[in-house]
């Protein structure tokens, strides 16, 4: 496989530019957390958008490596429509959370995006083992935001 370089860029960039909008949309988001009830392990503010930012270019590679895998076109486009689904759901997670502060629903859908996030991981493994791995960082953090996402809507 030869490396494109502008598809790469642009792969990296969908992520990247999906949460950017996501916070811009919620940007008194760090505020408003520091300010709630916290189950215990909450992690400080400002590790949230390091961890975002690392995870999103994790899945801009994954992405990248799907897309450029040379398999049957039908694959590609079946795992990477899931992939702009979960991008979706991620998107809206922090709108639903953050600025209508519905708790009890955020984790709801949270629980949706996660589902989203493994079956991602799934169809992106069955096209590249790699890129699949690249995942899985992903579907760790949601899970630990899950308990955070939880943990909140039971103490506020």
């Amino acid at each position: 496989m030869r490396f494109k370089p502008l598809t790469f860029i642009i792969c990296i960039a969908i992520p990247l530019l999906v949460g950017g909008l996501a916070a811009f949309l919620t940007s008194d988001s760090m505020e408003l957390f520091e300010a709630m009830n916290q189950p215990p392990l909450s992690p400080p503010g400002i590790l949230f958008p390091i961890v975002w930012s690392i995870l999103y270019t994790l899945m801009g590679i994954a992405s990248y490596l799907v897309i450029t895998s040379g398999n049957p076109s039908g694959e590609i486009q079946a795992a990477m429509m899931v992939y702009g689904i979960q991008l979706l759901f991620n998107f809206l997670w922090s709108i639903i959370f953050f600025n209508l502060e519905w708790y009890w629903f955020a984790f709801i859908w949270l629980l949706m995006l996660w589902a989203l996030i493994y079956l991602t991981k799934h169809l992106f493994s069955m096209i590249s083992k790699t890129a699949g791995y690249l995942m899985v960082p992903y579907l760790l953090w949601v899970a630990f935001a899950g308990y955070l996402n939880f943990g909140i809507a039971i103490l506020n």
